[in-house]
């Protein structure tokens, strides 16, 4: 018999677990993740950089492609999904070259001199390198000044990447 107890705990379990699936979990302070992943032996895996979006298709198909579970590599304390092996190949043979500027946090908070999550769904590639941005309000703000957005990100980014969002004033 469902007791009106057993309906709560099962409640407050489901909700911790919806909540973990989606709330931002960090890796390291320099690497945005998400959180919730779980591994066989039942230990917390690496978040997923870019919320499980393949940063290779960005540059290569230019638009953003979910990644893949089969198709996944730890790199800087993230997991990285990708939409083929072919992708997965790429990224390990050139991790640099498609990691996310700034860790995946967004472009326009860094360059604020906030961390703000990335949503993979607004983003850029400039000059070989990925950006994204908080949402489309914020993406259209950044792209008035893309180079000057970038020079004072770069020159806010030591400063802040190995700080936790919350530790930043």
């Amino acid at each position: 018999m469902i007791t009106k107890n057993t309906l709560f705990a099962a409640l407050a379990v489901s909700s911790a677990i919806f909540a973990g699936a989606v709330a931002p979990a960090h890796a390291g302070p320099d690497v945005n993740t998400t959180a919730g992943l779980v591994l066989a032996d039942g230990k917390p895996a690496p978040g997923l950089g870019v919320h499980g979006y393949d940063v290779v298709a960005y540059q290569t198909e230019g638009k953003p492609v979910r990644g893949k579970s089969e198709f996944a590599t730890v790199h800087k304390e993230a997991t990285y999904r990708f939409a083929s092996k072919a992708n997965l190949d790429t990224f390990k043979a050139n991790p640099a070259k498609y990691e996310p500027a700034y860790g995946g946090y967004c472009a326009y908070g860094v360059s604020v001199g906030a961390k703000f999550d990335g949503d993979p769904n607004f983003w850029k590639v400039v000059d070989g390198k990925l950006y994204l941005n908080l949402d489309k309000d914020i993406q259209q703000t950044w792209l008035k000044d893309v180079p000057g957005a970038i020079k004072k990100a770069e020159a806010n980014w030591p400063g802040l990447k190995d700080k936790q969002p919350s530790e930043i004033k």
